[in-house]
């Protein structure tokens, strides 16, 4: 018996899809001993953890991913009137997309919440959005953007739901 080694990684280029994560965690403590907590740690009070999933055919640098995301969770947040330290965005960038028929600059965005989406946050975060995707050649008539409430029994976090 001699020790298993893991297989070395396959030859050739790394996959075109690139994903980065940023999520306030890294930077802000999500632990509040203020803040009763249910389950095996969902928060108990207000609606929490929107999270903004952007993916384009727009190949950005990591600097550009980083910027956008920081610029994306403070807006988020304020928009949403959530705490940033339970924001999430995750950027997608570089994947193979049509938008009618052809691979101009175009953006899929997904904004994920527990509570805050209504008309008046959605047109505020829509307008936000495209102007910070602008910066990157995207126009605003090749974005769209997903608003999705979900039920509370819906959303996982801690080993346990919102819901109980």
């Amino acid at each position: 018996g001699g020790v298993s080694r893991p297989s070395p990684a396959p030859p050739g280029p790394p996959p075109r899809h690139n994903s980065i994560l940023y999520n306030a965690f890294d930077e802000q403590s999500a632990v509040d001993p203020r803040r009763p907590v249910m389950g095996r740690g969902a928060p108990v009070l207000g609606d929490e953890d929107p999270s903004l999933t952007v993916t384009t055919n727009v190949a950005l640098t990591k600097e550009q991913k980083k910027e956008f995301m920081l610029a994306a969770s403070s807006m988020v947040a304020a928009k949403l009137s959530k705490p940033e330290s339970y924001v999430v965005v995750v950027v997608h960038d570089n994947v193979d997309m049509l938008w009618g028929r052809s691979d101009a600059p175009a953006a899929l965005c997904q904004l994920v919440s527990l509570g805050g989406i209504n008309l008046e946050n959605n047109k505020a975060v829509s307008a936000e959005v495209s102007a910070l995707l602008g910066g990157f050649g995207i126009p605003a008539d090749r974005i769209y953007t997903e608003f999705r409430d979900v039920a509370r029994e819906n959303m996982g976090y801690n080993g346990a739901t919102f819901g109980g």
